[in-house]
């Protein structure tokens, strides 16, 4: 996660310690790479909407071998004994579960800090009472657009009401709440739109992801922003959390799955308070980008109790949690990726490597699972990377090295669909190792 609020508006966040080193509630890590992971638990694969990008590809129906409430209380135990610094419980659709404020109590009374990851539909007044009472520090509603532009990757009509009753719900029961959105041509237009929906709904934060091509993800992929509408979106985005500071209003924005994006906004501070890029440069190459997020500051457990480096990565498994507890697993180097996911910077080649782009050090690579997705090589350039070869220092020098060490590789078009790795079969019994994947 690229902390705007923080980085570019100059504000501060509880999270600040864990992401950058310093600041924010509670201790913390000498360094990014001694951090334990946020840890995303897909509770269950249900869900009661269809959305066009799911990374779980979940439907509106029941699931067979997702872990029982006795084994979900076994792996919690397990992620405090750890000292995970956060549990996400996501689905599928986590509200959907029976047990699920069971689970969040059973955290809550070992000091695990839950946050739930909701498509916000089933939020009422009521279940707004039990999520604030049950002591979940943050809930992320996620949101696509305003109106039918939501119901269309929601896949159902009135999905947004619905939303918008939810977000209101645990505004009025004082739950901080915010909203989650994955930037695609159909809503970067509307960006300014989805600002001004933050600041009228007393939203405390939002989480613009780039998109992914996971799950159901991958059959939109020509949806997807090209670089120049990247751009487009980051200034926007940029421009308005200023504006948020600026008037002083306490809103945390944050960009997720692209560490480009911390370069770029500090190459755009570099233009108007040179002095103040320079820390958010120290700040960001402490925090590494993508060199300490999957595999190291990110974990997810799927439904079935498969381990990922994260949670678009489900075509890989390290193991399962039935078999082995989560700790053991996520501390195992003897799997090649997670051995290259700890120790990436040998490994990650052409424009990204560690030689080749100048930002390396801040950037990390940025998203391994992406390049995995398109190359079918974890190692290879990022392939949302949108900054130019001027701006990453790769010249004509770099790039004859480049292809002399065999490792070019031809930056898709996002207005046609990547090569996309199939996504698992999650009925499959679960897997007790890897299952997909190369090392390259």
């Amino acid at each position: 996660m690229i902390s705007v609020s923080k980085l570019y508006g100059g504000g501060t966040a509880e999270s600040d310690g864990l992401r950058y080193g310093h600041g924010g509630q509670g201790p913390a890590p000498k360094t990014a790479a001694e951090r334990r992971p946020v840890t995303v638990w897909n509770v269950t694969r249900t869900c009661n909407l269809r959305c066009i990008h799911c990374y779980t590809d979940s439907e509106a129906r029941k699931y067979s071998g997702e872990l029982t409430t006795d084994e979900g209380k076994t792996l919690i135990q397990d992620l405090a004994d750890f000292q995970v610094p956060a549990l996400l419980f996501s689905g599928g659709e986590p509200l959907a579960r029976p047990d699920l404020f069971e689970l969040v109590s059973f955290a809550r009374s070992l000091g695990v800090r839950p946050t739930l990851s909701t498509n916000g539909t089933l939020i009422t007044d009521e279940t707004a009472r039990k999520i604030k009472e049950a002591g979940f520090t943050y809930v992320g509603i996620s949101l696509d657009g305003i109106g039918g532009i939501n119901d269309r990757f929601r896949g159902v009509d009135g999905a947004f009401d619905r939303a918008v009753r939810g977000f209101k719900a645990c505004v009025g029961v004082g739950q901080r709440v915010g909203l989650r959105l994955t930037l695609t041509r159909h809503n970067f237009k509307i960006l300014h739109g989805i600002f001004d929906f933050i600041e009228r709904e007393q939203i405390d934060r939002a989480c613009f992801y780039h998109l992914v091509y996971s799950g159901r993800g991958g059959q939109i992929a020509e949806d997807d922003l090209s670089r120049e509408e990247t751009r487009q979106a980051i200034d926007i985005i940029l421009e308005r959390t200023e504006d948020f500071h600026t008037r002083g209003l306490n809103k945390e924005i944050l960009t997720v799955d692209n560490h480009v994006d911390g370069i770029y906004l500090y190459l755009k501070l570099l233009e108007k308070a040179p002095a103040r890029a320079e820390k958010v440069f120290k700040l960001l190459t402490w925090n590494g980008g993508g060199m300490y997020s999957s595999g190291v500051g990110i974990a997810d457990i799927d439904f079935q109790g498969n381990v990922h480096a994260d949670q678009f990565w489900m075509h890989y498994s390290f193991g399962n949690v039935r078999q082995r507890p989560f700790s053991r697993i996520w501390m195992d180097t003897s799997d090649p990726l997670m051995a290259g996911l700890k120790n990436r910077r040998a490994k990650i080649k052409g424009r990204c490597a560690p030689d080749i782009c100048k930002w390396f050090d801040a950037c990390g690579g940025a998203l391994r699972v992406r390049a995995d997705l398109v190359y079918n090589d974890p190692w290879a350039p990022e392939p949302a990377c949108y900054l130019t070869d001027e701006e990453i220092g790769f010249t004509e020098e770099k790039k004859a090295l480049v292809k002399l060490r065999g490792q070019e590789f031809q930056l898709p078009e996002f207005s046609r669909p990547p090569k996309v790795v199939p996504p698992k079969a999650f009925d499959d019994p679960p897997a007790v190792s890897c299952t997909g994947g190369t090392e390259a």
